[in-house]
């Protein structure tokens, strides 16, 4: 492993702790690859402490700091017995705190549809509050995960949870940590969500404070020869969402979430169904695709036939629907577009159910393929739908209805397309041209 991680990502002098840290590691017998792991831990665990001695640390701070880890976005369960398992070896048996034997792993949180039991905890309280508004996992994860930050800023400061305290965690998202405009915005709208409908008094106006600077950016485009070759390259089994992110204007999840019964292959169209926003659209379904399309729906409905002789389950489907109509899981209409190569067991019901294929997927195989082409551009499956918004207007199509298209709620967002068509002003000839 050699010494990587003698020093940490932003090249600090080695850790009072590290060298017997690597030893207690060792001692208890981990195997010698999770060793960089463990330090990244132990490091984000001294981070999180703002500054205090880590020998100086409480049960409270790690059960606080695994519990936030247990309710990040991206963050695996055994990723969180990991670092469990980092904090007891640090705290342990470097520090001898007795406590440290007994941390405790923090369950997951219950599956989005299981109602929560209002208790005195906030982010029990929290998670109740966006459920019963049907907000999505994501948003779910996203404003636990900044609750959470939040609530250890004002224990660890013993300060109170008020606007001022709001301002000040803000700003030093900014200046201490360095983030974008856009983490700025979403913890503060998580916070404002905390505030009014957990808390039960919102915070009110912030007045002026340290806001990052959101970068005035362009998106990236291909053109169209450079389109075409990247959707001939994309490996067969994700060439056909690739090509509706393109085709459609699609979002990556509105088309993993794709059912069967939003396809209209006479009409040729694609209907989303609560996109972003929790808004519905229509949009158009590419003509060149529309045979590829109906051929590979003839396999899905073997796959999912294969699923119903075996007795499975079905599709992941809301609870309370199915509640409604037990049968709509297993029906054809309701089945994904894009299904799992692989079953998996609901961890809710028990159930044997398919789900759609990950999204990291489809990522890989796009970012696979644009490398592949020899294309120079960082693209990514986002990447397809700014192309298809810049061709379509290049092509002389009305922006509202290319807002429409892409589910815009507002023109200027879309507005953003026109600043990279090879018109007017791109069109000049330059001087050395002659």
């Amino acid at each position: 492993m050699g010494n990587d991680f003698d020093e940490d990502d932003r090249g600090a002098p080695p850790e009072s702790w590290a060298a017997p840290f690597r030893k207690a590691f060792s001692l208890r017998g981990r195997p010698e690859s999770r060793l960089k792991w463990y330090f990244i831990w132990a490091r984000r665990f001294a981070a999180y402490l703002s500054g205090r001695s880590v020998h100086l640390a409480s049960r409270e701070d790690a059960e606080g700091f695994l519990s936030m880890l247990a309710s990040s976005p991206g963050i695996a369960p055994w990723q969180v017995e990991q670092a469990t398992d980092a904090l007891t070896i640090l705290l342990g048996s470097v520090f001898g705190q007795a406590w440290a034997w007994t941390i405790r792993i923090p369950a997951p949180p219950p599956p989005p549809d299981v109602p929560l039991p209002i208790g005195d905890d906030p982010v029990e309280r929290l998670r109740y509050a966006i459920r019963c508004r049907r907000y999505s996992v994501r948003t779910e994860d996203s404003y636990v995960f900044w609750v959470n930050r939040f609530l250890a800023f004002c224990r660890d400061g013993g300060i109170e949870q008020d606007a001022d305290a709001v301002r000040a965690f803000l700003e030093r998202l900014v200046i201490a940590e360095q983030m974008s405009s856009s983490s700025q915005s979403q913890a503060l709208n998580a916070l404002v969500f905390h505030f009014k409908h957990v808390v039960g008094s919102p915070f009110g106006n912030l007045g002026e404070f340290r806001r990052s600077k959101r970068p005035r950016k362009l998106p990236v485009v291909l053109s169209r020869e450079e389109v075409r070759r990247l959707l001939d390259t994309v490996d067969t089994p994700y060439r056909l969402p690739a090509a509706l992110l393109y085709g459609g204007g699609l979002r990556l999840m509105e088309a993993l979430r794709l059912r069967v019964k939003d396809i209209d292959l006479d009409r040729r169209q694609i209907s989303v169904r609560d996109g972003k926003g929790q808004k519905d659209r229509v949009t158009v379904l590419p003509e060149r695709w529309r045979e590829r399309l109906a051929a590979h729906l003839v396999e899905v409905r073997k796959i999912h036939g294969r699923d119903l002789e075996l007795g499975y389950a079905g599709t992941t489907f809301w609870p309370a629907l199915e509640r409604k109509y037990p049968g709509a899981p297993r029906e054809w209409a309701w089945q994904y577009v894009f299904p799992a190569t692989r079953l998996y067991v609901d961890p809710a019901t028990g159930k044997t159910r398919r789900h759609h294929i990950h999204e990291s997927a489809l990522q890989r195989a796009v970012r696979f393929a644009a490398r592949k082409a020899d294309i120079a551009k960082p693209v990514g499956c986002h990447t397809l739908r700014h192309c298809f918004a810049t061709h379509l207007l290049e092509s002389g199509a009305d922006i509202r209805t290319v807002q429409e298209l892409l589910g815009h709620s507002d023109v200027s967002t879309t507005m953003l397309y026109t600043h990279v068509l090879n018109r007017p002003g791109l069109a000049v000839r330059s001087p050395e041209d002659g």
